[in-house]
């Protein structure tokens, strides 16, 4: 038996809350707890950060454009 891991499903938008939640949670929990570790890349990490809200600010307007 082998797993899809593109199917498609939805989320509730508290289903969806509570993800990003957890995401943030564990993002905060792992820049505190080895920030020796990714204090070098600091700059490249916000550079990521900044263009990944970009796209999403993007993809969310097209979004709801339709």
């Amino acid at each position: 038996m082998s797993a899809n891991l593109f199917k498609s499903f939805t989320l509730k938008w508290w289903q969806a809350s509570l993800f990003k939640l957890a995401i943030l949670a564990a993002g905060v929990a792992i820049g505190t707890y080895w920030y020796d570790l990714f204090h070098d890349y600091l700059p490249v990490l916000i550079l990521v950060a900044v263009v990944a809200v970009v796209v999403g600010s993007y993809v969310t307007y097209v979004w709801w454009k339709q």
